[in-house]
């Protein structure tokens, strides 16, 4: 089968380029902004995400719904979803998580967690209630229901590409936050147990077969949409390193590494800018 190496590569440079870049946007706000400004600023930006998600639904072309669904589900994660559980952590005095006199884990994050049974209900609605290609829940369904399958979950929802796509970026986010917390937190295992740095190892083994798979698909959609798994499941051991200090997270002070951040952004323009040229080429001869 043919290995479609270049798009795979730039598939996922573009979508790994959004996780430090999303992270200084973050640091950014908190930064120069008041308070409030900033609340205000968080909740417009989630709106503006999530119309352009649904204006994804409307616009021609797989690649184009596929980018309007990715920025789309990044402007309404960071903002209705990463700043809501701040506003409220600080709302109401969360204290962050300390060690060494240091902040190890945000207020924010430490309430996440109790998000876990709202994730498993929408889990619930796709193992059970439709048909999808996503291998991890074809993997639940076929474990679950076995033989009643095809019976039990018969038919697709209707596909939109821009909507599947925000709701893949935003499950896997939420899932991996959500591993990321448990394997943290100290009453379960903790930052520096074997256990989680074997979740670490597993997801970066689990991270290059998602990449194989990519480099099947010939179309720039699809190939987008599976590098969101890609990158995901590969930010879970950047993430674990980086807290036992192995690198310098320099998304963390973006302020401090402007010229890094810089190139990062100028990279992940230029790839997107080259995706949609070739997608709309494409469409043009087609």
């Amino acid at each position: 089968m043919k290995q479609n190496w270049w798009k795979a590569i730039a598939s996922f440079l573009m979508v790994l380029f959004t996780m430090p870049l999303g992270h200084a946007l973050m640091m950014i706000m908190e930064k120069t902004m008041t308070p409030e400004a900033l609340h205000y600023s968080a909740f417009l930006m989630g709106l503006v995400g999530l119309l352009i998600v649904i204006t994804g639904v409307f616009v021609k072309g797989d690649t184009k719904q596929t980018i309007f669904g990715l920025i789309g589900g990044l402007l309404f994660w960071t903002g209705w979803v990463e700043f809501l559980f701040q506003y409220y952590a600080t709302r109401w005095g969360t204290q962050p998580e300390m060690e060494n006199g240091e902040i190890v884990t945000k207020p924010e994050y430490l309430i996440l967690p109790a998000s876990f049974g709202m994730w498993m209900m929408v889990m619930t609605l796709y193992i059970f209630s439709t048909k999808n290609g996503c291998n991890f829940i074809n993997w639940w369904q076929r474990t679950l229901l076995r033989s009643r399958k095809n019976e039990i979950a018969e038919r697709p929802m209707t596909h939109h590409t821009s909507i599947v796509t925000f709701m893949e970026l935003n499950m896997i986010l939420w899932a991996s936050y959500l591993l990321l917390m448990f394997c943290y937190d100290k009453n379960f295992l903790g930052d520096r147990h074997p256990v989680t740095s074997l979740v670490a190892a597993a997801c970066l083994a689990g991270s290059v077969l998602i990449f194989r798979k990519q480099l099947r698909l010939a179309s720039w959609g699809a190939n987008i949409r599976m590098a969101i798994a890609t990158v995901v499941v590969f930010w879970v051991p950047v993430e674990v390193l980086g807290r036992l200090g192995f690198f310098k997270e320099i998304w963390i002070e973006p302020e401090r590494y402007a010229t890094q951040m810089v190139c990062i952004l100028v990279a992940f323009v230029a790839l997107l800018a080259y995706i949609a040229l070739v997608a709309r080429k494409r469409k043009a001869q087609g």
